[in-house]
C-alpha cells in the first residue's frame, strides 16, 4: 500500500523531476533554455543598474556628443 500512496501523491519535487529531468533529451532542452533566460535575466538586471548608477554620464546623455550629424 506504500508504493501507490507515495505514486498518487508526491512532492513537487518529484513532480518536476518527473516532467524535466527523467529523459536526458528534455533535460537538456531545459538546461539549455534556463540558462538562456537566466542570462538574459543577469543582462537586464546589470544594464539597469549601470544606467541607474551612471545616469546623467553616459556618452548619449551628453546632448553635443550624443547626437549624429545629419549628412545633408
Amino acid at each position: 500500500m506504500e508504493p501507490s500512496a507515495r505514486r498518487m501523491g508526491g512532492s513537487a519535487w518529484e513532480g518536476f523531476y518527473r516532467v524535466f529531468m527523467r529523459r536526458t533529451p528534455i533535460y537538456v532542452t531545459f538546461v539549455v533554455i534556463g540558462a538562456f533566460i537566466g542570462e538574459r535575466a543577469v543582462d537586464y538586471g546589470v544594464r539597469s543598474l549601470w544606467d541607474r548608477a551612471n545616469a546623467g554620464k553616459k556618452y548619449e546623455d551628453i546632448p553635443v556628443l550624443g547626437q549624429r550629424q545629419s549628412e545633408e
